[in-house]
């Protein structure tokens, strides 16, 4: 007991100590289309994306790819064991957990992506806008975390995107393997001990590769809210499993009810509990168009909310 609870301290420290939800609790914005907004609002729902289909290529491919590898190939690891047989074996347990995760659950991976945003900013950040808020014609929904009671059993892992080169992902990946084989070396090993080494290093993995983006990205400040399927095995959401039709065709989404969920969110949880603003998109930032986004609302009986509308003052126009 006492390895194991070594192995997770040096696999998770730094995520933790990083992310510790009750204590981080900054305003998250999410940019979107007008169109999956009324969509939001109709059915109090907010939607999450599987990694595979979203805008960076490398998103969860290259940590578990370059993690799987450093650790198969890593010279430290191997001879920080008594012999090749065990070295082997942790591999095995390793390629096991690997497929597992490949076959049964990256599909059922899902992420909200949001950007962290200043208290005094009503005007959003304008590469977002380009990004991911219909050109600057969307909205961005600015959630207030403070006001969501998080579970620590739930399946949801909230945390920030830490940005990088190739070479400091990798480097960061080959620092870790040698913390494991620190901890194994000159150890008596047993089975048992050899897969929870397997297990906590890709669990970490999968952790680092959805939460590390290449550093192209950093402007976006992005924090992801992460549904991982393998921490659900009473399948609590299961019945939220959606999908969206997009000008990629059908795609997968999760989409979450925004309401008291037992074991995920406490008993008062609402759009109007914690919403804290709603910016209307630099090139729909009319009066016009904050009055039908009124109507939006006032038709899905969110009264409240269409008090909290804020034009967005940038001049830009695609």
């Amino acid at each position: 007991m006492k390895l194991q609870e070594t192995l997770k301290s040096a696999m998770w420290a730094d995520f933790d100590a990083e992310n510790s939800f009750p204590n981080v609790r900054p305003l998250l914005a999410h940019y979107t289309s007008i169109a999956v907004f009324e969509q939001m609002m109709a059915n109090d729902e907010v939607w999450f994306s599987n990694p595979l289909y979203m805008n960076d290529l490398e998103e969860l491919r290259f940590g578990m790819l370059e993690g799987a590898n450093a650790f198969r190939s890593n010279v430290a690891l191997r001879n920080s064991l008594s012999d090749d047989a065990k070295h082997e074996k942790l591999i095995c347990y390793f390629d096991q957990l690997f497929n597992e995760f490949d076959t049964k659950h990256a599909f059922h991976t899902y992420i909200m992506c949001l950007s962290r945003h200043d208290p005094k900013d009503n005007d959003g950040r304008l590469s977002m806008w380009r990004g991911y808020g219909a050109g600057g014609g969307g909205i961005a929904i600015v959630f207030d975390t403070a006001k969501i009671e998080a579970n620590e059993a739930s399946p949801l892992i909230v945390g920030h995107v830490k940005y990088g080169t190739c070479e400091e992902r990798r480097a960061w990946i080959s620092e870790k393997v040698q913390s494991l084989a620190d901890i194994l070396n000159g150890q008596l090993l047993s089975d048992d001990d050899l897969f929870h080494a397997a297990f906590h290093w890709i669990e970490r993995l999968k952790t680092f590769a959805l939460f590390t983006k290449h550093i192209g990205f950093r402007e976006e400040e992005e924090w992801r809210i992460v549904y991982m399927n393998e921490r659900d095995p009473q399948e609590t959401l299961k019945e939220m499993r959606g999908y969206a039709i997009t000008q990629r065709g059908a795609e997968p989404k999760l989409k979450l009810k925004i309401k008291p969920l037992e074991g995920l969110f406490g008993q008062d949880l609402s759009f109007e509990k914690i919403v804290e603003r709603i910016i209307l998109g630099p090139t729909t930032s009319t009066a016009l168009a904050a009055d039908a986004v009124r109507r939006i609302l006032g038709k899905k009986d969110k009264p409240t909310l269409a008090e909290k509308i804020v034009p967005s003052s940038i001049p830009f126009r695609p």
